[in-house]
């Protein structure tokens, strides 16, 4: 049966370049896409740039130019970032466009029409210098959970709680550095918390089409935390600010002059947007996908750190406002490279633009993201030393070189033409691996697919050394099986070239031509090409050399040099809080402590956890720094401070945390510990 289904990613802002960390969901999702088409289902890929909100306001003024004429030029070069990565959109957008307004407001009319949407004057954090409220992300300040520095004012990076920016620490203004202050405005809320019943009905619940989980059990897990409250009643949902004031880039709130949507609440409906676009230049009915007990299918891929606001949000704005909610909310995980986050100092955070005016292969990556990827949440590390053997090994070494062994004998003894070798026991074995290679390609474990179809290509390259086709050429009265074999061989390449062409699109157009077929389908995984005469073979890849991936890196730090402002070396210091008194700093207790044993926590990571010794007891402390430390078992017998006089702090699933690690938030973005000058024993107070 042929199925209906809509895909999306999640939208790029348009205040930065594409990297490869944004590039492992659009690979994901393109692969899972182009999948769904070979096997001849009604699949389409919608995405767009999200390019609402106060720093695509504050981008522009500082570029001197109108927000729309910004992000009309960051989504020509995101689209051709994608593009050069062979990401297959039916259609890329804008959520700054009429069809998103008109979505945007019909959501917020039926929300408000059902009782979910009310107005309140809150106090909101102020900046008095720029004369503006401050978004949530434009305060930063101490987190109020862990007390860990420089967090955002939504949520703290270090240890998942979430908050509003009033709540932050010592705030400060990530604009002007001020202090802000606290002024009262009308914002309007949308009822989350009379939402979840049908939360919790939905995220625990399975997608009729195929009884698969609406969620991955991971993002179940995380659901449940915050849909029930613990035991002390923290947790639960709360209502949830959908507006914003004056000045702001983005769309006013009908009958509310000088309040504009929260850039949350219109993005996801840019998914909406993007794709009423596309029905109405094709001629599809968008109604058909969107409309309540809908028969078609809707897929979301998004990165872990949003899933907040695609399984609870989003399927809650789509249910109240009379819409279909999700088939599936499909997430993953963050990209390091070499082990570590990305960065800019060494050269590793790869844009797609200098990965492609490189020119290298963007299926070399295709594949490499592909082969570590799996239906979990889970990081995936890009290794540059691995990347280029795997890449040379398996498709070089193992399946083009298939193609390129027996074609030339084809061309040259047989005219271009191949038998019939439809009874073939090699074929067959590679055909009887189609549904398996397909399930796993359904369930989005490309990994364990790419392993069966390597697997296959050794099985294949098994025959060819077997056989020695060069050989056969030598010998008199072997024409016939030299035939056979070559054209076993060229019938092989067919069948891994369409079970790799998800991944591998552009190699498979080419294989396409090569063979003299219009285009490969999944039905090429199961069938021969018969008595058949092929085209001229032209070598379909080259092999990735060193010196191409240290050009890249070279590349990435040049790019990051010359686009460094004279000011930058000032401008990257936090701004300074405002006063504390001497008996504020009394109130700390700042101890020596010695590390008995530090190791990385199992289900994060972000946190490390240190068995600490203070002289008069022991204690556990968790601390955000795992991306700065990755081999933890280096700092046992280490010398810290710690702050030894704050409450224990529950830390989600992982325990509890009895106390506060000090460390420095470096120019490269690590944060490194303090050192204890030699001498000092655990126990002995700093001050």
């Amino acid at each position: 049966m042929t199925r209906k289904i809509l895909v999306t990613s999640a939208l790029p802002y348009a205040n930065g370049s594409i990297h490869l960390g944004h590039m492992v969901e659009h690979i994901q999702t393109d692969i899972w896409v182009r999948f769904q088409k070979l096997r001849g289902h009604e699949c389409y890929y919608c995405c767009a740039d999200d390019t609402h909100g106060t720093p695509v306001m504050l981008a522009a003024q500082k570029q001197g130019v109108k927000p729309e004429d910004m992000i009309a030029r960051v989504r020509e070069e995101h689209l051709a970032d994608f593009s050069g990565f062979l990401i297959g959109y039916d259609n890329y957008y804008s959520t700054h466009s009429p069809e998103n307004q008109t979505h945007s407001e019909r959501i917020y009319r039926a929300l408000k029409a059902n009782g979910k949407i009310e107005s309140r004057v809150i106090e909101q954090l102020y900046d008095p210098e720029k004369n503006m409220f401050l978004p949530d992300r434009f305060v930063k300040g101490e987190c109020p959970k862990c007390h860990a520095a420089d967090q955002y004012g939504d949520n703290c990076e270090v240890c998942g709680t979430t908050y509003s920016p009033t709540e932050l620490i010592k705030p400060y203004s990530a604009v002007s550095g001020a202090v802000p202050v606290l002024k009262e405005s009308e914002h309007f809320f949308f009822k989350l918390g009379e939402c979840a019943d049908f939360l919790k009905e939905w995220t625990a619940g399975t997608n009729p089409h195929d009884g698969k989980p609406h969620l991955q059990p991971e993002a179940l897990n995380k659901m449940k935390e915050w849909l029930h409250p613990d035991e002390n009643g923290e947790g639960g949902l709360s209502d949830w600010d959908i507006s914003r004031d004056a000045p702001y880039f983005g769309f006013e709130i009908p009958d509310a002059p000088g309040k504009y949507f929260y850039v949350w609440l219109d993005a996801p409906v840019g998914y909406m947007a993007s794709f009423q676009n596309l029905c109405d230049r094709i001629g599809i009915d968008f109604n058909e996908f969107f409309q309540a007990g809908s028969d078609t299918e809707m897929y979301h891929f998004i990165g872990k750190d949003i899933l907040y606001f695609h399984a609870l949000f989003w399927p809650a704005m789509l249910h109240f406002s009379g819409h279909r909610a999700p088939s599936g909310v499909f997430a993953h995980g963050f990209l390091t490279v070499d082990g570590q986050k990305m960065s800019k100092s060494r050269g590793t955070f790869i844009t797609a633009k200098s990965y492609l005016d490189q020119k290298l292969n963007p299926e070399w990556m295709r594949y490499y993201i592909a082969a570590k990827l799996n239906s979990k949440i889970e990081d995936i590390d890009l290794n540059l030393n691995d990347f280029i053997s795997r890449v040379n090994s398996d498709l070089v070494g193992k399946y083009v070189n298939i193609a390129a062994r027996a074609a030339g004998f084809i061309a040259k003894r047989f005219e271009g033409r191949l038998q019939d070798v439809s009874g073939s026991a090699l074929l067959s074995k590679l055909a009887a691996e189609s549904e398996h290679i397909a399930e796993s390609y359904e369930n989005r474990e490309y990994a364990r697919a790419l392993r069966d179809i390597m697997a296959l290509a050794d099985l294949v390259n098994e025959y060819v050394d077997a056989n020695k086709p060069w050989e056969l050429a030598k010998q008199e009265g072997q024409e016939v099986r030299l035939h056979e074999v070559c054209g076993e061989l060229i019938n092989a390449f067919a069948m891994l070239t369409a079970y790799l062409a998800p991944v591998l699109p552009k190699v498979a157009e080419n294989a396409a031509a090569f063979l003299n077929i219009p285009a490969l389908t999944w039905a090429n995984t199961r069938e021969t090409l018969g008595a058949h005469t092929i085209n001229k073979y032209e070598h379909l890849m080259q092999r990735v050399e060193q010196k191409q991936v240290d050009n890249l890196i070279e590349a990435n730090k040049q790019s990051i040099q010359a686009a460094a402002e004279p000011a930058a070396e000032a401008s990257r210091y936090a701004p300074v809080a405002g006063q504390a008194s001497f008996d504020d700093f009394m109130k700390i207790d700042m101890r020596v402590a010695k590390v008995l044993n530090c190791e990385a926590v199992e289900g994060s990571t972000k946190l490390l956890k240190f068995d600490l010794d203070f002289g008069f007891e022991k204690r556990i402390i968790f601390s955000g720094i795992a991306a700065s430390y990755p081999n933890p078992a280096e700092l046992n017998g280490r010398m810290v401070i710690a702050v030894a006089n704050f409450a224990p702090r529950k830390m989600a699933k992982f325990g509890v945390s009895e106390g506060m690690i000090l460390s420095a938030a470096a120019q490269d973005g690590k944060l490194r510990l303090l050192d204890v000058h030699e001498g000092a024993q655990p126990g002995d107070k700093v001050g």
